[in-house]
């Protein structure tokens, strides 16, 4: 465990040592055991019937999910006295990496151990674990969870499914459709989430056979084919009073934790999705020849290749850093205790900035990724005789999955701020600090002999920069800054960054000393080509920022602050990127497996 734990969003003010990051080199046996008995499974079980079950053969589907239920990758989460194995995030998360390479089968697989499962591990009852939670955890059913509608997507309170209780108060009677549910096709169990009275937004579990539940066709889509998406809808659906999940009118409390938690999974999902396509370009770089000479060697595409291993080491250095975190986080919470559940989500909830990152950032390197993939392929990659071309298709549904990334955004720094005004982060001091270090020029000579000093001034620097831009927003909008979209997305795409490039700046440092000379070269590429893109990238979020909140004097201040704040000195670019390139492409897979 760490000794010093971050508050959510803590990260933007304080240094975090590399001592106290959790990084993928720290892997247990029992991880590495885990992560090698997922990839099995899916490279023997899944892969080989990929396109039957993109065709929608969904009892290949099926079969899939009891055989993870044998391996008991279904029950990494829930409580050992339901026959769960209740591990570690850091278990979860390695799981979720390799099912990704299943392709749509990990969608199934995803919304069934997380969002189908969860509620009901963190807010059923001991009579509804134990009526329904064995079934899920091994298998024999699947689970899916009911909450967009066709009228409320972005905004889940607004559903407008109701549910209303019999005469003779044995049941709810539901009514209304569910729209885009996954595994809608073949779930047993689904939790529906509905109005009572039209007023008190409450969870309740579904099974498939209740009077009234009628599955809808499955949807023609882009990507993702072998996943079932449906319709569910409610007629006069038939639900017994004891299967309310949690509290009358504090559905919000589920869905909203719920989805905290499917966010970090898919950041780790999606890492491993890239993983999968980039090997899958560097392999036909190598083979496919041009002018004589395999496309690889071409500078063009090789730079592709040294990028795509950067932004892929700095999505993996923040997920696992995330795992670690809430890992850190939920030990302190006492097993047994009565409220142990309550507490267990505060400790999730206290990382929901961080979970927004993650699925932001992580759905945004696999879709670069599989466009540049595709690019490599040229022709061949836009037919479906190769793989990047479902690659691209199954990408695209991450960014809307879970939450869209501009909802996302907005919610990062939505919720760092309301932490702030709630006295628990000093973002207003901190802010007023960094207004002075705009004013004062710095003369300090950077120790050259520090390793990644560079990176860590800039860290430091970005660090200004967002609490410059937020602090100015804050001033000026005041409680109306949250309407301020388009100022709130330029703070997120600050934030983001900071946390990529500080994770993986931490985890390069944590791991340079130990690690061979081969190895030290290519942690330094990495860092050297991510830090150069993340100071362009918060740069041009910063100028965008100052652009929407100031004018005149001010502006001319913020712009010279940015300039200065997000300068990284990058000499040496190119020969890292070469550097980097060349070992992924002799090797033919990610450098930092």
């Amino acid at each position: 465990m760490a000794e010093n734990i971050l508050l959510g969003g803590e990260y933007l003010i304080k240094e975090t040592s590399c001592e106290d990051v959790f990084t993928p080199e720290d892997f247990t046996d029992e991880h590495r055991q885990m992560a090698e008995t997922t990839e099995q499974f899916v490279t023997n079980e899944i892969i080989p019937n990929i396109e039957e079950i993109d065709k929608q053969n969904f009892d290949l589907v099926v079969e899939g999910m009891k055989k993870c239920g044998e391996l008991g990758l279904l029950m990494m989460d829930a409580p050992e006295e339901y026959g769960g194995l209740e591990l570690d995030k850091v278990s979860s998360m390695l799981v979720g990496e390799k099912i990704s390479y299943g392709g749509s089968f990990s969608v199934a697989f995803a919304a069934h151990s997380g969002i189908g499962t969860l509620p009901l591990v963190y807010y059923g009852t001991p009579a509804q674990k134990e009526q329904y939670l064995e079934k899920i955890i091994s298998g024999e059913w699947c689970a899916a969870y009911c909450l967009t509608e066709p009228g409320s997507g972005s905004d889940a309170l607004g559903a407008q499914a109701t549910a209303v209780l019999s005469e003779d108060g044995k049941h709810y009677i539901l009514n209304g459709t569910k729209q885009f549910i996954t595994n809608g096709g073949f779930a047993e169990l689904f939790t529906v989430f509905a109005k009572i009275d039209k007023e008190h937004f409450t969870a309740f579990l579904v099974e498939k056979s209740f009077e009234g539940l009628i599955v809808g066709p499955e949807e023609k889509k882009l990507g993702i084919k072998g996943s079932s998406t449906t319709q569910i809808i409610l007629d006069n659906c038939k639900v017994p009073v004891e299967n309310l999940l949690g509290e009358k009118g504090k559905g919000h409390k589920i869905a909203f934790n719920v989805l905290n938690i499917g966010r970090f999974k898919l950041g780790a999902g999606v890492c491993g999705a890239s993983k999968m396509a980039m090997v899958e370009g560097i392999k036909y770089a190598n083979e496919r020849k041009q002018f004589n000479t395999p496309i690889a060697k071409f500078g063009a595409i090789s730079q592709k290749i040294a990028d795509l291993t950067a932004y892929i080491f700095a999505s993996e250095s923040l997920v696992y850093r995330l795992a670690g975190l809430l890992d850190d986080k939920l030990a302190t919470v006492e097993k047994g205790i009565d409220n142990y559940y309550e507490e267990y989500l505060k400790g999730i909830e206290e990382y929901a900035p961080e979970c927004g990152i993650s699925k932001v950032f992580c759905s945004e390197v696999l879709a670069m990724t599989v466009d540049e993939v595709v690019q490599i392929h040229g022709g061949y990659g836009f037919v479906s005789d190769y793989p990047a071309e479902r690659y691209y298709r199954d990408e695209r549904i991450n960014r809307i999955f879970e939450g869209t990334n501009e909802i996302n955004r907005l919610l990062i720094p939505g919720m760092i701020l309301r932490k702030a005004m709630k006295g628990q982060l000093p973002l207003q001091s901190e802010a007023m600090k960094a207004f002075e270090s705009l004013m004062t020029p710095s003369f300090e000579e950077l120790d050259e002999s520090i390793l990644f000093v560079k990176e860590k001034e800039l860290i430091k620097n970005l660090k200004t920069l967002f609490l410059i831009l937020a602090g100015t927003g804050v001033q000026k909008f005041m409680d109306k800054l949250e309407h301020e979209q388009e100022i709130l997305m330029t703070a997120a795409d600050i934030a983001i960054q900071i946390f990529a490039l500080e994770s993986t700046v931490l985890r390069a440092e944590k791991n340079y000393d130990k690690a061979s000379d081969r190895k030290k070269e290519l942690l330094a590429a990495a860092v050297k080509i991510f830090a150069f893109e993340a100071s362009e990238n918060a740069g041009s979020a910063g100028r965008k920022g100052a652009f929407f909140v100031e004018e005149g004097d001010a502006l001319t201040m913020i712009l010279s602050g940015i300039r200065r704040f997000a300068k990284y000195d990058a000499t040496g670019l190119l020969a890292a990127k070469r550097t980097l390139a060349q070992a992924a492409c002799e090797d033919e897979k990610y450098v930092f497996g």
